[in-house]
């Protein structure tokens, strides 16, 4: 029986880097984000609901979602933020329990979910072992802002918007500090998989 991993972070502490590390030793990742915009592209369920929901004004030409005009609507309406997820999540959960689900079933001994809002959305129960990506909170405030280029005050609303990365690091079985290079990263990494037993020594 293979162990599933779910690997977590908060915005701009490097989730992405450490998933790209995963993908690079060879076992199979499950992104969360990617599946987000798949079970969105025309012609799915989710999709035909939000059209139903939202009005065909969220469309771009090619009548593809647009997901900034849908981002600017939810935003600021807590109602129409409620209405969308519950239309987008169960989509997600059930394509990522199924993507994990045949990974096991083919013989892959280790599968990870890339899930940003792991504790956030409650889904723990999908995964064995939880590995939270780390960084201290000027870290994360100085990293969002030079990435998105962003004031400090927007940068600060957006990490309260999810739960603090101190406390998922409280919640995890294992935490790699990404404040220092992507080598001591890549390190506590491959230390964390071998005391797991999924890289051999």
């Amino acid at each position: 029986m293979g162990i599933v991993i779910g690997l977590t972070g908060s915005i701009a502490t490097g989730k992405s880097t450490v998933s790209a590390m995963i993908s690079k030793l060879s076992i199979p990742v499950i992104d969360a984000d990617q599946i987000a915009r798949d079970v969105v592209i025309p012609g799915k369920t989710a999709y035909r609901s939000i059209i139903e929901t939202f009005g065909e004004h969220v469309l771009n030409r090619d009548e593809t979602i647009n997901r900034k005009k849908l981002g600017k609507l939810i935003f600021s309406n807590e109602e129409k933020r409620r209405q969308l997820n519950k239309i987008i999540h169960p989509e997600i959960r059930k394509e990522m329990l199924q993507q994990r689900d045949a990974l096991i079933k083919a013989g892959e001994e280790c599968v990870v979910l890339d899930i940003p809002l792991l504790f956030e959305s409650k889904l723990m129960h999908f995964v064995d072992k939880i590995i939270v990506v780390y960084v201290d909170e000027k870290t994360q405030l100085d990293r969002l802002m030079k990435r998105d280029e962003t004031d400090y005050e927007e940068a600060k609303s957006r990490i309260q918007a999810q739960i603090p990365v101190s406390k998922k690091a409280e919640m995890a079985d294992a935490i790699i500090d990404n404040s220092q290079s992507q080598q001591s990263s890549y390190e506590q990494l491959v230390a964390i998989l071998k005391k797991w037993d999924i890289l051999s020594h």
